[in-house]
């Protein structure tokens, strides 16, 4: 059987950025970006033109920001889509490759990401497990200082984004993938979590445990069904993709007062799971 010719619309690099400039893009601003590039309709170019469509919309003085997330490298003892065998999981937490913020790939974020990582002079940030990539000017700023027991706090780029006066797009993308959200788990008063992760080491890699913030993104798509109808949010279409714009610093301060109200701490300590299901864009891990 024939495969049915796509249904487009036709989308190219020149429409997107004619998109974006359309829904309020600026020139030169730094913009958080997470995107849906099946959403967009027939890409003529696929990821590619999409980024490029992205920068152009930005200008030579934007940067582009994307979550690059590397969550699979963690315990194997908390993977259950699909769990592997305990027996494995000593030599797993031995022999997984350690973070390389050149090589590692993203995982669970949508070809988009992954293709601004590997994009010319991108930059990434240095957590295993919760990484931003970036692209212009404003790049090294952003990225720069993220700790190792900070997933997505005070000492990640969200909160660099956050100073910068940053905007998120959520281009046919849910609220349920907003990384900007967690930043506000950060600031209410929340459990701790043990994470484990392999690390490399100048005697060569080996295991670890940090403790950190305890996050979810369960209640998300509720918690910016909320934002959406209190706060403004910029609301159009880029391709055929519902598309979202609206400041970071908004969404953040929105947040921690709805989460303060909605979540308790016994929900809290029950859905949060230190690997990718807690992460925007869950993935399974693989072994």
């Amino acid at each position: 059987m024939p495969t049915p010719p796509p249904t487009g619309p036709l989308v190219t690099r020149a429409t997107l950025a004619t998109d974006l400039r359309a829904l309020g893009v600026r020139p030169g601003e730094t913009l958080l970006v997470h995107a849906s590039l099946r959403s967009l309709g027939w890409v003529n170019g696929g990821a590619v033109a999409a980024v490029q469509g992205l920068l152009d919309a930005l200008g030579p003085d934007g940067t582009l920001v994307v979550p690059t997330q590397s969550g699979d490298l963690s315990d194997p003892a908390l993977w259950s889509n699909p769990p592997v065998p305990e027996e494995w999981w000593p030599a797993i937490r031995a022999t997984m490759p350690p973070y390389d913020p050149l090589v590692t790939p993203s995982r669970g974020v949508g070809v988009v990401p992954e293709t601004v990582r590997r994009w010319p002079g991108a930059l990434r940030s240095a957590h295993p497990q919760t990484s931003f990539a970036a692209v212009g000017p404003a790049a090294a700023a952003v990225v720069e200082g993220h700790a190792p027991d900070c997933r997505l706090g005070e000492h990640s780029p969200l909160a660099r984004l956050e100073e910068r006066g940053a905007r998120i797009l959520m281009l046919g993308a849910g609220y349920d993938t907003c990384t900007g959200f967690h930043l506000a788990e950060y600031r209410i008063p929340a459990p701790r979590v043990e994470v484990g992760r392999p690390v490399r080491t100048p005697e060569g890699p080996r295991w670890e445990s940090v403790t950190e913030v305890s996050i979810s993104s369960d209640e998300f798509d509720t918690l910016g069904a909320d934002f959406e109808r209190d706060r403004p949010v910029v609301r159009g279409r880029v391709g055929a993709a519902d598309t979202r714009l609206f400041p970071l610093a908004d969404a953040v301060a929105y947040a921690q007062r709805w989460l303060a109200v909605h979540r308790s701490r016994e929900e809290w300590i029950t859905n949060d799971v230190p690997h990718p299901r807690s992460l925007p864009h869950p993935a399974p891990p693989r072994p």
